[in-house]
């Protein structure tokens, strides 16, 4: 199932900086087959939903092994059924 989707992940006790980290939640979701897009408070995605799924999961088994104790992360999914939904088609 093709979908877009909005990510916000959220390291909890890395200190006052997350730059670090979330430099590293985009190098984890670019290594998958999605379209990204990152903006002040997230990131948007295209793609099919399993895969969104696997990069959520990766971002957080990747983060916790490299030391981030604690993750909440914000996933807002999108699909339809009408057509395909892409991010270019978001766009005002």
């Amino acid at each position: 199932m093709d979908v877009t989707a909005e990510i916000q992940v959220v390291p909890i006790g890395a200190g006052v900086s997350v730059r670090k980290e979330i430099r590293r939640v985009v190098e984890i979701l670019e290594g998958f087959d999605l379209t990204l897009e990152t903006h002040a408070s997230g990131t948007n995605l295209e793609g099919k939903l399993v895969t969104i799924l696997q990069a959520t999961e990766a971002v957080h088994e990747t983060l916790h092994r490299e030391g981030v104790v604690r993750l909440v992360t914000y996933l807002k999914l999108e699909s339809r059924t009408d057509k395909t939904p892409t991010l270019a088609g978001k766009r005002l």
